[in-house]
């Protein structure tokens, strides 16, 4: 599988079929990686990187800190993360695509949106993260994390991740968990930090992520700002609360929301609304 040099960190990713560009914000929480899109949700049954392979240029990845990709210990923001889609855009020698995020792939979808609308050809939008409970939910797993960090110490935190190398499964481990369950130098350096600084990073990290009950990754001012064609489909549980779709759906012009709610929403109707909402705008 490819590899990608973004800000000076290893990316994994790979290309596959044929047409208009779709870069794929993966589903699964911190957990973003390019199985995803086979072993989560409704993507388990239609996998998309095979079923539309002849219908789009599709680029997925593992968004750094997840998957085999890289990583570096730095505050999270969705623009940091908007940013290094577009790196990889930019790796790519791709211009401009459209953009599919799934659960906390839909807030990254938003930053790009936000801050590099000039990359997007249009938003799709699948069980956005938002709501008092996804935000409640963030802290809690980033607090957890650093109590037990707090309590054992970061050598204590790497050797954690190498047994269970998933944050979001296993708060405790942190958000470098994936990077140091199969990078020996990285969970080394990661050893020696300073821990109140460290600290300091995770607990900036959780407050810029999780700052809201809103959707997560724009602002509202934001998302009222975009002229993009934004195509949402909602999702109805804790992390993916039918509210955060509305929003998003009342502030962003123009945008669509799917009528097809949860229990109708399968691997054909998902694709049908991917290539339905492409094109609408391919058509106007």
């Amino acid at each position: 599988m490819p590899q990608a040099m973004i800000d000076g960190i290893k990316i994994n990713y790979v290309v596959k079929g044929e047409g208009p560009p779709l870069i794929m914000l993966a589903p699964g929480g911190f957990d973003s990686n390019i199985d995803g899109w086979s072993t989560r949700g409704v993507w388990k049954d239609l996998r998309p990187l095979d079923a539309l392979a002849k219908d789009f240029t599709m680029i997925a990845y593992d968004r750094r800190e997840a998957g085999q990709s890289g990583g570096r210990v730095e505050p999270h923001s969705w623009r940091l993360w908007a940013a290094e889609a577009v790196g990889l855009l930019d790796h790519l020698k791709i211009d401009r695509a459209w953009v599919i995020g799934g659960c906390m792939g839909v807030s990254v979808a938003a930053a790009i949106g936000a801050h590099f609308r000039a990359r997007c050809m249009g938003l799709l939008m699948h069980w956005p993260v938002g709501g008092f409970r996804w935000r409640a939910k963030g802290h809690i797993n980033f607090n957890k994390h650093i109590a037990f960090a707090r309590a054992n110490g970061l050598s204590a935190v790497a050797a954690r991740a190498k047994k269970s190398p998933a944050f979001w499964a296993d708060p405790e481990t942190g958000p470098w968990a994936s990077v140091l369950s199969h990078d020996e130098s990285f969970a080394a350096q990661y050893a020696k930090q300073d821990l109140e600084q460290y600290l300091a990073i995770v607990a900036y990290s959780r407050d810029l992520l999780f700052d809201d009950t809103m959707p997560s990754g724009a602002t509202g001012e934001q998302l009222m700002a975009l002229t993009i064609p934004s195509f949402i489909m909602s999702g109805d549980d804790a992390s993916h609360a039918t509210s955060a779709a509305h929003a998003l759906r009342e502030l962003i012009p123009g945008s669509v929301l799917s009528p097809l709610t949860p229990p109708q929403q399968n691997p054909a109707s998902v694709a049908a609304w991917i290539r339905n909402s492409m094109a609408a705008v391919k058509a106007a």
